[in-house]
């Protein structure tokens, strides 16, 4: 199995510390708001990963922090009247109901900065003891990033030529402009934390090294996260968790592709910022996951109505596939496994996976018209390597039938059209039948007459 390496910019071969046991950290939210689609991308893309080498025989152990000190959380909850401890509750709570929606599953671990104070404060004391790190007369603690002779090596950048970058913080109590802080010394009537250094609060850097070391080791396999934590905040974790244990970190980072809407990106300020609930309002949960799946884990996505119609497409084809077989789950289908496995063995390539279950969907649809017999184990194996990515898993006239908040009509006013047409055509009045079908085609409803009678699903007009 090839994994990408963001530090090595290369493949490499996945090399377990621990044969057989994989452990993986990825950088969770930030609960002050909703989460949106951005979230979504990297929490479908290291789903895939942890079912996939679940399935491939891997014992994973899947931590995924959950920051709740940060300064956006107090002035939100400052903003909301509300304690801090309301707010993050409640926005975890929808960030829970959030991803269970979009079909994915919990990490072993939610580690809570505010569970691990005494392992972050452990820490900062550690590097300062090492040299890294300064307690400055303000309060706040200083990371010395000058010291660190690998800093930038995650982002094959040169510290002299990001003295001058924009997102340098420049404070007068630093010692270099490009020095981190580790430790926030509180403000008058701001929430704070007890420390050697006086109340306050950790920088958000130093929540992650010390979580992520503390839940899986001062060393481990893969650390992940969304593709803007590359600089500055997995940098300085590097520089934090490698001075402090004198150990490498991590052995392989993984970061997903950006979500992009109508091809720009997304924003606030450019209207175009939407949650996942948002979303989720007007969509299938499982179109939009098909959407987030069918593109490389590193891909960039574009959020669009064009390309939400396409994934609804895609789905409607497999689900017409496995619609009316029963599943006969048999020995693994050689041919499609191993062009699966091949796939996903190659970084996760999800889009090839996919073109593996369109092929397996094909000769599905044959074997239903030509070999009866043969398609119930087909149809359990396109389920089964569906369900590896997550999708595949409604009963299908329910996914065909498009959920009751996207019908355009109520499900008993579509029955009580179809019995009028059937009365129409029992009294030969064709044209009325026709008229029916035409309506109700018009509206996106599709209606499949056979020798048992009429059924229907719902398709996107045009398809």
């Amino acid at each position: 199995m090839q994994i990408y390496n963001t530090l090595t910019r290369r493949k490499e071969p996945l090399a377990p510390i621990e044969p057989g046991k994989v452990r993986m950290y990825v950088c969770g939210m930030t609960v002050y708001d909703y989460c949106h689609l951005g979230h979504a991308r990297v929490m479908v893309a290291f789903d895939v990963i942890t079912r996939y080498l679940r399935a491939r025989g891997y014992d994973v152990s899947y931590v995924r922090n959950i920051t709740d000190i940060d300064d956006k959380i107090l002035r939100r909850a400052e903003e909301n009247g509300e304690t801090i401890e309301a707010l993050t509750d409640r926005m975890i709570g929808a960030m829970h109901e959030d991803e269970a929606r979009l079909g994915v599953l919990r990490p072993d671990a939610e580690p809570r900065a505010t569970q691990h104070l005494d392992e972050i404060v452990a820490m900062i004391e550690t590097l300062i003891d090492k040299g890294y790190a300064y307690a400055a007369p303000n309060g706040d603690v200083y990371y010395r990033v000058r010291k660190f002779e690998g800093y930038g090596k995650l982002n094959n950048r040169d510290p002299d030529e990001m003295r001058a970058g924009a997102r340098v913080d420049v404070d007068e109590f630093k010692e270099d402009p490009l020095d981190f802080v580790l430790w926030k010394a509180a403000k008058p009537g701001e929430a704070e934390w007890l420390s050697p250094w006086g109340p306050g609060r950790p920088g958000w850097h130093i929540e992650c090294s010390a979580m992520s070391t503390c839940c899986l080791g001062e060393t481990f396999d893969i650390h992940g996260g969304g593709p803007d934590l590359t600089f500055p905040h997995h940098e300085n974790e590097i520089a934090q968790s490698e001075a402090a244990t004198g150990k490498p970190y991590v052995n392989t980072w993984m970061h997903a592709g950006a979500v992009r809407v109508n091809q720009e990106k997304m924003s606030k300020s450019l209207g175009n910022f939407f949650t996942i609930r948002d979303v989720l309002e007007h969509h299938d949960p499982e179109v939009v996951r098909y959407l987030l799946v069918a593109s490389h884990y590193r891909s960039p996505i574009n959020y669009a109505p064009d390309a939400l119609a396409d994934a609804r497409k895609s789905l409607e084809r497999f689900y017409n596939a496995l619609d009316g077989v029963e599943l006969r789950p048999g020995e693994v289908d050689p041919r499609y496994d191993a062009r699966f496995t091949e796939a996903m063995d190659d970084d996760f390539n999800t889009a090839e996976a996919m073109s593996v279950l369109f092929d397996l969907a094909r000769e599905l649809n044959r074997a239903k018209k030509e070999a009866p017999d043969e398609a119930p184990a087909l149809a359990a194996e396109l389920k089964r390597l569906g369900g590896v990515l997550g999708l595949l898993q409604q009963a299908p006239a329910s996914f065909l039938k498009g959920g009751a908040s996207a019908l355009p009509l109520p499900e008993v006013e579509i029955e009580a059209r179809i019995a009028a047409r059937a009365e129409a055509k029992k009294a030969k009045d064709f044209a009325a039948a026709d008229a029916i079908r035409d309506e109700l085609a018009a509206l996106g409803i599709v209606l499949k007459d056979s020798w048992e009678g009429t059924t229907w699903v719902l398709e996107a007009p045009g398809d």
